[in-house]
């Protein structure tokens, strides 16, 4: 007579499990690196409101961090205070530890996209659409937005 086989092997069972392993040993560092990334965006989100308050003061020739007050901290981003706002209108975030623990500066720049320090003054009305480069500060490559990978 033949015998019917029902269910599996152990050698079957054992690949499955070993290939389960493997996936999940690599799945697991990508989680985490997006879990940080997705964290940073909270600082990334703050930073548009604070874009929008320098090109209103540029425009209207006032002191680039006029009528900021600050920020309080939140789980992912550490407190702000005027003084991150500079003189040329570079805006400086510092994240938390678990949003990757470093810091963006956001720099303006009067219709160049590739700038430095030092394209706006403040008091003078920007002649061209503001541009901001985020591609410096301390924030690892791998938790920032691609627009700002060095």
């Amino acid at each position: 007579m033949k015998r019917i086989q029902r269910g599996f092997t152990l050698i079957e069972l054992m690949i499955v499990v070993a290939i389960i392993g493997i996936l999940a040993a690599i799945a697991l560092p990508a989680y985490q690196d997006y879990v940080v990334r997705s964290r940073v965006s909270e600082a990334l989100t703050i930073a548009d409101s604070l874009k929008t308050l320098v090109g209103e003061n540029a425009a209207n020739g006032k002191a680039f961090n006029s009528g900021f007050a600050g920020y309080p901290a939140t789980d992912n981003m550490g407190v702000m205070v005027p003084g991150d706002i500079s003189g040329l209108g570079a805006i400086t975030l510092n994240t938390s530890a678990k949003a990757g623990g470093g810091s963006v500066i956001f720099v303006p720049c009067d219709g160049v996209p590739a700038c430095g320090l030092g394209n706006l003054v403040a008091g003078t009305p920007p002649v061209n659409p503001i541009q901001w480069d985020c591609t410096q500060g301390t924030l690892l490559p791998k938790y920032r937005p691609a627009q700002c990978r060095p």
